[in-house]
């Protein structure tokens, strides 16, 4: 087993505020040059309203190119039950369920209200037997429009859902890529404290300010060791103006190799991967391993 798990979430909120449509073929070569350079865990994708997100119009199609890679695990976000439902007819066995902290943003981008969210994931879980679930608690950190989010408010969510579905894995995510190392060690402690019956706590960073890959490493320190990061940096919230894109997974995966840690990755073969993604039409990559070492 490796030491640390990347996630590759680039095909999902990488691609999604891309403005040119990318190919589906284009999506799924991304996604199987991830998948041959080690990335078992990727989200493939979506299940939204296309006219919200048109990047993810084909989010069946890709989600049935990347079940047909060998060990690969796609898991798809979903944001209520509707699309939920429409992701396990197309066949996906992990979901992740998104909820915001922060109202205005829960409003914004799945127009309900975070206790409205809970409550329709309430009522699903009975469909959702046999299903790896993960709960993705958007704006733990901080909302883009309301600003620094308190953490009594976080724990709440989290509790609220922790009562439903203890055996899941929990991701905290810094919509907005505002949250400093500090902050980042002091919530994931706190909710370890307060939740030891999750099963697992992830962490989804964005590098808005540059403090992406420190901000791993605080919640590293709390013993977190599932990361979320994006092939060349890609990605951005439509629906959190300002947040730029994702930690760079090829970033996380060098500086995870030479402190020693295992990821499983083959950084060699990732970077092609990063090259390619970061020529994608309409992209805005960040991320510095790939320029450092390029070819």
């Amino acid at each position: 087993m490796p030491d640390v798990t990347i996630v590759e979430v680039g095909p999902r909120d990488g691609f999604q505020p891309i403005g040119p449509f990318i190919p589906t073929d284009e999506k799924l070569a991304i996604i199987q040059g991830c998948a041959a350079a080690g990335l078992t865990r990727i989200e493939a994708g979506a299940f939204v309203g296309p006219a919200a997100v048109p990047q993810m119009a084909d989010a069946e199609a890709v989600l049935s190119g990347t079940l047909a890679l060998p060990g690969a695990d796609p898991q798809m976000l979903v944001p209520n039950a509707r699309h939920a439902r429409r992701a396990l007819a197309a066949g996906a066995r992990h979901l992740v369920w998104v909820v915001s902290v922060s109202e205005a943003h829960n409003r914004s981008n799945i127009r309900m209200s975070p206790a409205e969210s809970v409550a329709e994931f309430a009522a699903l879980l009975p469909e959702l037997e046999g299903v790896r679930l993960r709960l993705n608690i958007a704006t733990a950190f901080d909302c883009p429009f309301t600003g620094r989010v308190a953490p009594e408010a976080t724990l709440d969510l989290v509790g609220r859902l922790a009562a439903l579905l203890p055996d899941a894995e929990y991701a905290l995510c810094d919509t907005t890529g505002r949250a400093d190392p500090a902050h980042v060690a002091d919530l994931h402690a706190a909710c370890a404290r307060a939740f030891p019956q999750v099963a697992a706590w992830a962490f989804h960073g964005h590098d808005t300010y540059g403090l992406g890959l420190a901000n791993i490493m605080a919640a590293h320190g709390t013993g977190v060791r599932v990361f979320d990061a994006a092939i060349a940096g890609l990605g951005g919230c439509p629906f959190a103006p300002g947040a730029t894109g994702n930690v760079a997974t090829e970033d996380v995966a060098w500086m995870f190799a030479r402190m020693g840690a295992s990821t499983g990755l083959d950084l060699g073969a990732l970077l092609p991967v990063a090259r390619r993604a970061a020529a994608l039409p309409g992209g805005c990559p960040g991320g510095r391993v790939r320029q450092a070492l390029a070819a």
